[in-house]
């Protein structure tokens, strides 16, 4: 019988066993490995990986055919010196972080909007006074670059806020979901982010999105605006990010991505002002509903897969999504 060997440590009895009855009635066992050694020496002979593989464990199983990635960025598992044959198939839980990220946007959104961190600073001096004028979501406009499922989940909620204008930026000209009112190509960032209150981050780690956001495109921004990235790190130009924050160009920027990560504890982006910063938590397994919907995506996959069929979230691991 064919074997699916999982490395997922989010997973409890109730998950397991539906992994295992899908399993079962598409023709398969399962096997488990708790850690990375385990994952080292026993991947070899698995058909199909499903979880959190190191690279090593992945090239050492020779009967591997189809990778699903628990998580939804690929940049770890886009080379192909990482495989034990150039056939592989790699599917990702693209749609099973919607939710989590988005509330985690609107969350850090608010926050700097409503001046959360000097509040927070004033409390812990056991301080009692108005700060001052805050900003809304409420007659905002909001450009969010990356129109996947993060993105348009946090456009829904921003505009169920109130957001007057919600802009989109993709890669390609195609039509996107009704709650954005424009959509622009990548090639028109520029025009895309001029005027915007806000403008939100959503995009996967490419060469293409490495220092999207620089300091050219740091002073077309309006005065005042705010910056959110949950997509990579590299995505911003960390140096021009402080010196627009330094130089009062910003009002806030909030990153739950960076460069290098763990962020080192002499970084001088943590002494920026009007910074929030929070250690790439806005996805992970920490909600029920994500880790439900992950394990949907896999279990979905599994019976297309038993039959031949085209799976879901497909990844082109020459595009790097």
């Amino acid at each position: 019988m064919a074997r699916i060997g999982i490395q997922a440590a989010f997973l409890d009895a109730e998950l397991k066993k539906k992994i295992e009855d899908t399993a079962a009635a598409n023709g398969f066992e399962v096997c488990y490995f708790q850690n990375d050694a385990e994952a080292l020496s026993g991947s070899d002979g698995c058909e199909v990986l499903f979880g959190n593989f190191k690279p090593a464990a992945i090239k050492a199983d020779n009967a591997l055919k189809w990778l699903h990635c628990s998580f939804a960025g690929v940049d770890k598992v886009v080379d192909d010196e990482i495989y034990p044959n150039p056939d592989v198939i790699v599917t990702n839980s693209a749609g099973g972080y919607g939710v989590t990220i988005a509330e985690h946007m609107i969350c850090v959104t608010l926050m700097m909007m409503r001046r959360m961190p000097e509040y927070m600073a004033q409390t812990a001096r056991h301080g009692w006074g108005l700060v001052g004028e805050i900003d809304s979501i409420m007659r905002s406009t909001i450009t969010i670059v990356g129109m996947g499922d993060i993105g348009t989940n946090f456009a829904r909620r921003a505009k169920a806020l109130g957001a007057a204008c919600i802009r989109g930026v993709r890669r390609t000209q195609k039509p996107g979901d009704p709650v954005y009112d424009e959509v622009y190509t990548i090639d028109r960032l520029d025009e895309a982010i001029q005027g915007a209150d806000v403008v939100a981050l959503c995009v996967p780690g490419t060469d293409a999105t490495t220092h999207l956001i620089d300091a050219h495109r740091l002073s077309l921004m309006k005065d005042g605006a705010y910056l959110v990235n949950v997509g990579r790190g590299w995505a911003v130009d960390q140096p021009a990010l402080i010196a627009a924050l330094e130089a009062g160009k910003l009002r806030g920027a909030a990153l739950d991505v960076v460069v290098p990560e763990p962020l080192p504890a002499d970084d001088p982006l943590w002494n920026a002002p009007n910074i929030l910063i929070t250690p790439h938590v806005s996805g992970n397994m920490t909600l029920d509903i994500t880790r439900e919907k992950v394990v949907d995506m896999f279990c979905e996959n599994i019976a297309h897969y038993a039959k031949g069929e085209k799976l879901r979230n497909l990844v082109d691991r020459k595009a790097g999504y």
